[in-house]
């Protein structure tokens, strides 16, 4: 049943957004466990995933889900349930909410209410993989994944003349296309940087140029969570440090 500290108080709760991570699970933070164990109710994007998660740290606060496919119906009744006194965190399978998971919309409905958000920092996938590119950190942009259909090649022939380093989340079962297409809008040149199966053991970083990279996906099945770096037009003939991973 549901804590009461806040509802007899009539306080309002909090909504922590607390990243989780996103290969090994020693990246938890100690305040990330801190937090999910104060909490009143832990909505995650799988609970069969996160509760994995939670066991490992010996968590027990009352878990629901909260995913792409219920946020809009789900959002307005978490932040009545805020308003009403309780504390709730957000996590997602893994990473910070928000980042190409769900959370958008559940954060802007709390702070459309004057609901305190606590976004913790934490683990994400591109931050690494954008460091260890040995491409230029200081101005880059985000795209997450690139639209499957719809826009695609527009976004593409956008994105083509971009002069800052270029993030991607790309599945494993399209990397290979979304490669030999980037090579098609961008130049075959264009230096890139695959990173596979951040934080875990079998982590990989394959640099080289958008055709050396397919090329080399094509003969070596690519497995696991991928993050893919393009460097911006204006590097797209210098290679980055350490090119040749084996």
């Amino acid at each position: 049943m549901d804590k009461e500290k806040n509802i007899e108080t009539g306080k309002t709760g909090h909504l922590y957004i607390v990243p989780t991570p996103v290969g090994n699970l020693e990246d938890m933070t100690f305040r990330a466990v801190n937090v999910l164990k104060s909490v009143d109710l832990i909505l995650a994007e799988d609970t069969r995933t996160s509760s994995v998660l939670l066991r490992h740290y010996d968590i027990h606060a009352r878990l629901e889900s909260h995913h792409k496919f219920n946020e809009h119906k789900t959002a307005a009744v978490i932040k009545d349930r805020i308003l009403a006194g309780l504390d709730v965190a957000l996590i997602s399978d893994a990473g910070t909410p928000g980042i190409s998971d769900p959370g958008f919309l559940l954060v802007r409905t709390c702070v459309g209410e004057g609901i305190e958000v606590q976004t913790l920092p934490g683990a994400t996938a591109f931050v690494p993989a954008l460091v260890s590119s040995g491409f230029p950190c200081d101005r880059f942009c985000f795209e997450g994944f690139l639209p499957v259909k719809k826009g695609r090649q527009t976004k593409m022939k956008t994105l083509a003349s971009e002069e800052r380093t270029m993030i991607f989340y790309e599945s494993p079962y399209r990397l290979v296309k979304t490669l030999e297409q980037l090579a098609e809008y961008f130049g075959p040149g264009r230096m890139c940087s695959v990173a596979r199966e951040i934080s875990k053991v079998h982590e990989e970083h394959r640099r080289g140029t958008l055709a050396e990279v397919s090329a080399w996906f094509r003969e070596h099945e690519p497995k696991g969570e991928i993050v893919l770096i393009v460097a911006g037009a204006d590097l797209s003939g210098k290679k980055p440090a350490g090119n040749d991973d084996e």
